[in-house]
């Protein structure tokens, strides 16, 4: 009879060990595993951006409690690296880069925010074709994250390529390694693909801007 006590106490240990642990995994690793949307414009060629130059963050909309250069270090040299993989080469703003690389953060409810602030010489880029994906990523939850990433074309003024990464922030210690790892993922297939340019235009001929 003790014995049979002992072997249900080990069991109910036993299992409760594994859910602590199997808990422990997923609060570990949630903060790497955000949802990663990407957004470009269709009708362009994208073999022709050779340059590019990171103009920082949009300040006026970061709206997470955290040191900027925590996100803006990390950020900038995932972006880096990932471009530079692709033949693409970081220079200065007075060399007249092709792309111009800018970043804002807020929560994925408060995303209208975007439509007012100051945004000097490039817009915010969440109105005709780019509303769809903008206003489909803004239906999350409240209490979600969402990094944008924009690679502008610089001479035109126009977007060209965007990356939403919606989750929820990491701590302050692990918060780089969470931006490398979505920046990393979301650039993996840049540029678009033939099928996905063919994807894209379909998407927005089934999605036009409102009127």
């Amino acid at each position: 009879m003790v014995n049979a006590q002992f072997r249900a106490m080990h069991h109910r240990s036993v299992k409760y060990l594994q859910l602590v642990m199997v808990l422990a995994a997923v609060f570990f690793v949630l903060p790497l595993q955000a949802k990663v949307v990407i957004d470009f414009d269709p009708n362009l060629d994208f073999s022709r951006y050779k340059t590019f130059t990171f103009i920082g963050s949009v300040e006026n909309l970061v709206a997470i409690e955290i040191n900027p250069e925590m996100i803006e270090d990390p950020l900038h040299h995932a972006v880096a690296r990932e471009l530079d993989k692709r033949g693409l080469h970081e220079v200065g703003l007075e060399e007249k880069p092709d792309l111009v690389v800018r970043y804002w953060i807020n929560s994925s409810g408060q995303l209208d925010v975007a439509r007012a602030g100051e945004w000097g010489q490039y817009s915010a880029y969440v109105d005709g074709y780019w509303s769809f994906v903008f206003e489909t990523v803004g239906t999350g939850g409240k209490k979600e994250s969402v990094l944008i990433i924009d690679l502008i074309d610089a001479k035109a003024k126009s977007l060209a390529w965007r990356l939403y990464s919606v989750g929820k922030p990491a701590s302050p210690d692990k918060e780089g390694k969470r931006i490398e790892v979505e920046v990393s993922k979301g650039l993996e297939n840049y540029p678009p693909s033939a099928k996905a340019l063919e994807d894209k235009k379909q998407e927005r001929a089934a999605h036009p801007p409102k009127s």
